[in-house]
């Protein structure tokens, strides 16, 4: 069986054609032969198409790329919020669960009537193991956002036992102290060193945040703090 053979496409014999298009007139295209009329009229049109692309179409398609993008943001943040509001209830159980454990740690920094209490306390652990204090110099408070922090230099003499038994004592305290910078030396007849410093802090009264405010606020807009304000 033979195998069916496709049309022969009609060939364009553009020789013909050019010389067809020397002799169209101008004036009266509705006579024009059949070929001609339809190459002018897919230039024209492509004439067209170019045009639309270049003066509109193609500022239309980088405005609708635009608008895609920030309706793909829109929905993103829709969802995200949509899931805070869901989740609305166990955040404001977080919220009360933070404030409960932050209440807790504030119990922990005495006030400042109570930092004389607390300076005897570290004393006493120390005395209570038998140790010696050659050195016990409160510094100057560092004062942060809603506590200060005190730095206290110790130097104690004693054997291995007392100290280590002294640290933990001081572990124990109801009141937040931290042992910092230990140095630990041997001396005479094996009697052991060490040098740290100790740090307490306290919790500012409602007059001192206020007053710490106050310098922040001096300190960001480059004003002197008010007279009353001066240390």
């Amino acid at each position: 069986m033979k195998a069916p053979t496709l049309p022969k496409l009609p060939t364009i014999d553009f020789k013909a054609l050019l010389e067809e298009f020397k002799t169209l007139d101008p004036k009266d295209p509705g006579l024009w032969p059949l070929l001609p009329r339809v190459v002018v009229l897919i230039g024209l049109l492509l004439l067209l198409l170019t045009s639309a692309w270049w003066f509109g179409w193609g500022n239309q398609l980088d405005e609708l790329e635009s608008k895609a993008q920030q309706e793909t943001k829109l929905k993103e943040e829709w969802l995200d919020k949509k899931k805070q509001a869901v989740n609305l209830e166990e955040y404001r159980n977080q919220l009360v669960e933070i404030d409960r454990s932050f209440g807790a740690l504030l119990r922990q920094l005495p006030n400042k009537a109570e930092m004389d209490s607390m300076l005897i306390d570290i004393n006493q652990a120390g005395v209570g193991r038998g140790l010696q204090f050659e050195l016990f110099k409160p510094g100057n408070e560092v004062v942060k956002d809603f506590y200060a922090e005190l730095p206290i230099t110790i130097k104690l003499l004693g054997n291995y036992h007392d100290l280590g038994a002294f640290t933990g004592d001081i572990a124990k305290l109801s009141r937040i102290v931290t042992l910092n910078d230990i140095d630990i030396s041997t001396g005479k007849d094996g009697i052991l060193t060490m040098t740290t410093v100790a740090k307490t802090f306290r919790y500012l009264d409602e007059a001192e945040v206020s007053k710490q405010k106050k310098a922040v606020q001096a300190k960001a807009t480059g004003a002197a703090p008010a007279k009353g304000d001066k240390k």
